[in-house]
Formats: structure tokens, C-alpha cells, sequence
């Protein structure tokens, strides 16, 4: 089920088709630091079916909703797969449990997060996966990072990335790490 991004007539990507991954991460675990941790993770991504077509920067942020817990690193990604969704999802699960992500009590510390926040233009409950990604378009920590390589990606709901990212009530702290 490849959903392609492809570049229109004037040489811009059209996003319609484009299927956007989020990544993050406060718990270094084995990695010297949460950046090796996520050029770690994004290495996994290739054997997984998955090819990295564009990416962001990597975005800092106070952790939410508790700030006294480790800053969180986050990045996004457009990716090309012949995953469907659910397939797509079990791969991203994978790359989580391979680096020690364990689930327990919601927004904890974590090794690595992978979220899906969108499927081309695909939208509401696929059998338990909500597409898009139901809080992305209020977090800076995605919006600003997915702005920053599709700042015209139209959401579903309304907005474009870079909209979004301007609006976003939650991580507003969120910047570029140069």
C-alpha cells in the first residue's frame, strides 16, 4: 500500500500522500545521550520496510504535562513504505521494544516514542488507529518540527503544519536544537 509524496509541476512535494512519523525521547537508556538514541532508532527504520524520504531537526521541549521530568528531544519524518497503517504501526512498535520502551504510566519518561501521525489522507478509527495522529495538531513538539520540512501539509481537521505549529497550546517551549 505505498502512498507515494511526489513533487508537482513546479517542482513542490505534494503532501497529500504523505505518511509522517513523529519521533522522541527523555530516557537515554543505553545511548549516550537522547540524539544517539534517535539517530539509533531512525537506523532501524530502513530494515523495518520503511525509507526516510525527508527529515526535521531535532526539536527540544520541557517534558509534558510534568515538567521536573527530563527534557524531551523530537523530530519528525515523511516516510515511504508499502506498509499498510496496521503493518506500519506493528513496525514502529518493534523499533520501541527493541530500545527498551516499556508502557506503564501515560506521558512517563521514555526511550523512544514513535507516533503515526498521518497515513496519506486517510482519517478516523481504522479498527482502534485513529488517523490523523488525534492530539498532533496541538503539540509544537510535532507541528513545529513537520512545518519545518512540509510547512504547507494540510491536516485533515483544518490548518496547515505551519498554521498548527503557530497555534499549538502544548509544548510551546519547543525549538530547533542547533
Amino acid at each position: 500500500m505505498d502512498i507515494p509524496v511526489s513533487v508537482d509541476a513546479d517542482g513542490d512535494l505534494d503532501l497529500d500522500g504523505a505518511v509522517i512519523v513523529a519521533l522522541g525521547c527523555n530516557d537515554k537508556g543505553a545511548w549516550r545521550d537522547c540524539r544517539e538514541a534517535l539517530e539509533a532508532a531512525l537506523a532501524r527504520f530502513r530494515p523495518e520496510g520503511i525509507d526516510v524520504l525527508l527529515r526535521s531537526s531535532w526539536w527540544r521541549s520541557d517534558a509534558w504535562p510534568d515538567p521536573d521530568d527530563p527534557p524531551f528531544l523530537n523530530g519528525v519524518v515523511l516516510v515511504r513504505t508499502e506498509h499498510d497503517p496496521h503493518a506500519l504501526m506493528a513496525a514502529l512498535g518493534r523499533i520501541e521494544e527493541a530500545f527498551g520502551r516499556r508502557r506503564g504510566t501515560p506521558n512517563a519518561p521514555r526511550t523512544l516514542d514513535l507516533d503515526l501521525i498521518a497515513y496519506g489522507r486517510l482519517q478516523g478509527d481504522l479498527d482502534g488507529l485513529i488517523l490523523p495522529h488525534p492530539r498532533a495538531a496541538e503539540r509544537k513538539f510535532v507541528m513545529g518540527p513537520l512545518a519545518e520540512i512540509a510547512a504547507g501539509w494540510e491536516h485533515p481537521g483544518g490548518g496547515t503544519a505551519d498554521d498548527l505549529a503557530g497555534a499549538a497550546p502544548v509544548g510551546r517551549d519547543a525549538a530547533p536544537i542547533r
